[in-house]
């Protein structure tokens, strides 16, 4: 399990004309079921991924297809987590 932190480096109005794009990689892999969750950090600085890959390194060459990244619009930091506990229902995630 992985969480992915993106950090923007660019003006919003940059990235809001990125977004369509941005949104379509999303859900691109929300179907394929690497992608759990995502949003916005509030304040808008950046946005969170929840992903679930077999490697960070998997993981890492499918986040350098996102338009925020290969538009040079975002940072995007990793993080491997190991959950052990989660809310009934989500047993799945450990």
């Amino acid at each position: 399990m992985f969480i992915v932190s993106l950090t923007y480096i660019a003006p919003l109005a940059d990235l809001d004309a990125a977004m369509a794009d941005h949104v379509a990689f999303l859900e691109k892999h929300y179907a394929t079921g690497m992608f759990l969750a995502s949003g916005r950090k509030i304040p808008r600085t950046g946005g969170i991924i929840l992903a679930k890959a077999e490697s960070e390194a998997v993981l890492r060459k499918v986040l350098e297809e996102d338009p925020f990244y290969t538009r040079k619009l975002a940072n995007i930091d990793v993080q491997e987590f190991a959950p052990s506990k989660v809310q009934p229902g989500l047993e799945g995630l450990l």
